[in-house]
């Protein structure tokens, strides 16, 4: 009987880089739009959950415009203007999906040591043509 248990260091990811050309993903400010809008008229009915709203909508609307996403050949690159915080090197995924494909409003995706949410804050065509071309599923 062959043995199904494995060690961290014994997975290797199931994705493989594709290409090598670089791909920045364009912000998308569709989720923190709706957001504060929808926080206008929850403000006249229930101030608190319109104000956690908008502060919400706000914060958002602040990390879309300041963060910056990337796909390299062999890396997912984040991005704080020009200064890069964080590298998810492809050959670390084990699996990704993009919630809700009419509206997608989460990205998901699982390293061999970690599970990451992401906010739909860039273009979300974009993002699963790179995904899908970089990191296929099998």
């Amino acid at each position: 009987m062959p043995n199904t248990f494995f060690t961290k260091h014994d997975m290797k990811s199931l994705f493989t880089p594709n290409t090598t050309s670089t791909v920045e993903l364009k912000s998308s400010y569709n989720i923190p739009v709706v957001l504060v809008l929808v926080s206008i008229p929850l403000l006249l009915v229930q101030p608190w959950v319109g104000g956690v709203f908008a502060l919400l909508g706000l914060f958002l609307m602040l990390q879309a415009v300041t963060l910056r996403f990337r796909f390299t050949a062999t890396d997912f690159e984040l991005y704080r203007g020009e200064k890069l915080i964080r590298c998810f090197p492809y050959q670390e995924w084990q699996n990704w999906q993009v919630f809700w494909n009419r509206v997608p409003i989460v990205f998901y995706f699982k390293e061999i040591n970690s599970i990451h949410l992401l906010p739909i804050l860039f273009d979300p065509n974009t993002l699963k043509s790179c995904l899908e071309e970089r990191c296929p599923r099998t």
